[in-house]
């Protein structure tokens, strides 16, 4: 997300945030103008631009510190949590999870296994960057840093990744598994 694993997938993971995938392209279209608009320095709206406006509304939103503690900006009520930026990664990774993946990122961080039967769903609609595509506990690139733009993430299902290409340097345009061969396998998914 590097909340110890970048900030928790990216602050968190990744993680990395209704609805399992854009359902207009108007939808995207207006999440990436709002999202364009929003200032880094403001964390609440920061975390907001992860994912579409209706969404980030009623999320609750946090920021992670290096030990992987939380601290809640404002309560949600839509049982999604967004995170804003990491600021200790080249590009803009906000990111919005729902429970399921939040449990995901929790046994990430942990050094845990992660739930294998509880899909779960994160927006990273600014897009995100990651050290390594193979190893998720990298705190420096193992190559170039994985830029991937506006994306979701689907994870806690091991299943569904059959059939996609993953690898050190993945075409980050199309579907790709990230962290392929470990317990936190995902899918990367990108969104224009």
């Amino acid at each position: 997300m590097r909340m110890s694993t970048k900030v928790l997938l990216v602050s968190a993971i990744a993680l990395v945030a209704a609805g399992c995938s854009r359902t207009a392209k108007t939808d995207t279209i207006t999440a990436a103008s709002e999202s364009a608009a929003t200032s880094p320095t403001d964390p609440i709206e920061s975390a907001m631009s992860a994912a579409p406006r209706a969404l980030a509304e009623g999320a609750t939103i946090v920021t992670a510190a290096a030990d992987g503690s939380m601290k809640t900006l404002r309560e949600g009520k839509n049982g999604w949590t967004c995170m804003p930026d990491a600021p200790n990664t080249p590009g803009p990774d906000p990111m919005c999870l729902d429970a399921n993946a939040m449990k995901f990122v929790e046994a990430l961080t942990a050094h845990k296994p992660p739930p294998t039967d509880a899909p779960g769903v994160m927006y990273m609609l600014e897009g995100g960057t990651d050290a390594s595509n193979t190893d998720p506990y990298a705190t420096k690139p193992d190559g170039d840093w994985i830029k991937t733009g506006p994306h979701i993430m689907i994870v806690g299902s091991a299943a569904m990744l059959k059939g996609y290409p993953s690898g050190p340097q993945p075409n980050t345009k199309a579907p790709y598994v990230m962290w392929a061969g470990t317990p936190y396998a995902h899918l990367m998914v990108p969104v224009s």
